[in-house]
Parts: structure tokens; C-alpha cells; sequence
């Protein structure tokens, strides 16, 4: 697991980007050439809730695609908290450019702000506590490591970016290796130095992951009392292995999952429950050039 993710390379935003102005833009806007040519505009963007920022090398991307004249000035940075009313950023240069980039700006700005938003409240509902919350691989499809970087700007802890850094062994692959022990062996044998988590949904299960070795043990859907029982089992084992609770977290109840004890509390709907945060951009015409 990670403990932050790093903002993305610059070729991964771009390319973020650019596809979604393809899939905007096609084969032109039409409807900025109603805009002369020669027209600048001035403007600035609003929040116009309580939000977590998040989105900035997205966003800048945009117009930094359609036009090298759009200058992009923020008076935020990713992971701030900002209060409704906030003027996020100010933008200048050639109005069509901006026009045909807002939607797309914005749409970057507002789904990864709206990750970070409500990934920090779950953070905050967990503060005091030893747990830690994590994301999932229930992100939005293209935009993985965007909303990854997200909830680490938010301060939670990510969990795998992907198939390839960690083993997470499910009951569909334990059915298939004949048990939780031969799924475990298996996994070292052909993944070493790779970290293997376990999923289990029972003591029972959790017993024989524990005795397996397993780096981390996911609780899934476990009741509280049994997730206290499974943090006294592990911490009476001398164990190192870590324990995540998994399975319909919410805001109303990860102040209880978190205080059984477990290390991590994995949430999905940070990422897959999404709701952008509301943003506008307003826009002054100057004389044409």
C-alpha cells in the first residue's frame, strides 16, 4: 500500500486531457467561431460550495493544449479546503480557446475536487484514531491515478493502483488454489517481493490467514465485535500483519469500524459514489484585438 500518490507525469495529465478534448471537441466548436478571432476575455473561477481542490495540472492542461496565449493564475493549491464564494483561479488570453476549453477545465477541476471532498470528511471521521482510510481499484475508467492523487491530497493512504502491485486473494481464487494457505504459497512463489493480502469473512478465515502470513487480512463485512476479536487474535500472535475493513463503510458508521482497532478502513464510494463539486466560470469580453 501506498502512503500518497504522486501527482501523475506530465505525459499521463496530457493525455488525460487529451482525450477528453477529443471526445468534446471532434472535428471543431463550432459554436466559438461566432467569437471573433481576435477577441481576449477575462474571467475567474468560482467554488460555489465547501470543497477540497483538487485538479490543477488537469485543468491547466486544458488550455495549455488548445492555446499557449491562456495564462492560468490559482489562488489555491490541490488539497486546500476552500470555502463557498472562493475565486479558485483567474484566466486570461484569446476567448475562443477558453470557451472551447471550459467544459473540459471544469470537468477535471469539479470530479477530482469532488473525490478529494468527500475523501477528506471520511479522514476527518477517522481522526484520533490508529486507522487509516483507503481507496480502491472503483475508480472512474482513464482517470485511476487522477483520482488516486486525489484522495491522497485528501489524506488518505492508497491502497493498489492496479493488478500488478499487489496480490489480493478473494474467494474465487482461493476456491481455484484448493485453500487460503495454498493461495498464499502460491502467490510468494510467483509474486516475490510482492505484498499479499488476503480477504477473509469469518474468524475462521481469518484464523487461517493469520497462520498463513499474510501481509494484510481484509475483514470483509465483518460484525464490530468480531473485528475487535480479530485485532486482539492478531496483536496476542505478535503478528505483523496488518487488518483493513472492507464492506459498506459509511460516514455514519467508519468512526466505529476505525475505533475495533484495524489499521485501514477501505471505502469505495470515495471514488465510484462520486458527486463533482459545484464550480462556474464567469467571463468578461474585452475589445477585440
Amino acid at each position: 500500500m501506498n502512503s500518497k500518490a504522486a501527482r501523475p507525469p506530465l505525459d499521463r495529465i496530457d493525455a488525460d486531457v487529451s482525450r477528453a478534448l477529443a471526445e468534446d471537441v471532434g472535428t471543431g466548436d463550432v459554436t466559438a467561431t461566432l467569437v471573433p478571432s481576435s477577441q481576449r476575455v477575462s474571467g475567474h473561477v468560482t467554488c460555489r460550495e465547501d470543497a477540497v481542490l483538487c485538479g490543477r495540472d488537469w485543468f491547466d492542461a486544458v488550455f495549455r493544449q488548445l492555446s499557449a496565449d491562456v495564462v492560468v493564475t490559482w489562488h489555491a493549491a490541490d488539497g486546500d479546503d476552500v470555502r463557498a464564494g472562493t475565486r479558485l483561479c483567474a484566466v486570461a488570453g484569446p476567448a475562443r480557446p477558453i470557451l472551447t476549453g471550459e467544459r473540459t477545465a471544469l470537468n477535471f477541476l469539479q470530479t477530482l475536487s469532488g473525490t478529494a471532498t468527500v475523501t477528506r470528511r471520511f479522514v476527518a471521521a477517522v481522526a484520533g484514531t490508529r486507522c487509516q482510510i483507503l481507496d480502491t481499484r472503483k475508480t472512474l475508467p482513464g482517470l485511476r491515478l487522477a483520482q488516486k492523487y486525489a484522495t491522497a491530497c485528501a489524506g488518505a493512504r492508497n491502497h493498489r493502483l492496479g493488478l500488478y502491485d499487489m496480490v489480493l486473494v478473494k474467494e474465487n481464487h482461493i476456491v481455484a488454489a484448493g485453500s487460503i494457505a495454498a493461495a498464499v504459497t502460491m502467490a510468494r512463489r510467483q509474486s516475490p517481493g510482492i505484498p499479499v493480502e488476503v480477504e477473509v469473512e469469518s474468524l475462521d478465515e481469518f484464523e487461517v490467514a493469520l497462520a498463513a502470513a499474510a501481509d494484510v487480512i481484509m475483514l470483509d463485512e465483518l460484525a464490530l465485535p468480531d473485528m475487535r476479536e480479530a485485532v486482539r487474535r492478531r496483536d496476542a500472535a505478535g503478528s505483523p500483519c496488518r487488518l483493513e475493513a472492507s464492506g459498506s463503510v459509511s460516514l455514519d458508521t467508519v468512526r466505529a469500524v476505525a475505533e475495533t482497532g484495524v489499521d485501514f478502513v477501505s471505502v469505495g464510494s470515495i471514488t465510484k459514489h462520486l458527486r463533482a463539486v459545484d464550480l462556474s466560470m464567469r467571463l468578461s469580453f474585452g475589445e477585440p484585438s
